[in-house]
């Protein structure tokens, strides 16, 4: 497996990771005691989530998609956001214990 191939592997794994926890926010929501305004705020909370991780999503296939000569500066771009989306996952995880 080359290096190219093991990293997006490896992304495509925290990907079903972050959708796990998505999974988990919803069912949090649903099933909390508090008020309807606090398990809206919840479902949007998870909304948004899952907008990130669908473009990570994105950014991803795109980094599969690209020559070798543009995959790293792909692969830059997706490392930024990638940081970007991790703080927003830690964040609600936070907020929603």
């Amino acid at each position: 497996m080359s290096q190219r191939d093991a990293y997006e592997q490896k992304l495509r794994a925290k990907l079903d990771e972050w959708q796990a926890e998505i999974d988990r926010l919803r069912a949090k929501a649903k099933s909390s005691q508090a008020d309807a305004h606090i398990k809206q705020e919840r479902e949007q909370e998870a909304d948004r989530l899952e907008q990130q991780r669908d473009e990570m999503r994105q950014k991803l296939d795109r980094m599969r998609d690209a020559s070798d000569e543009a995959w790293d500066d792909i692969k830059d771009g997706a490392e930024r956001a990638w940081g970007s989306v991790s703080d927003a996952f830690n964040k609600a995880r936070s907020r929603f214990k």
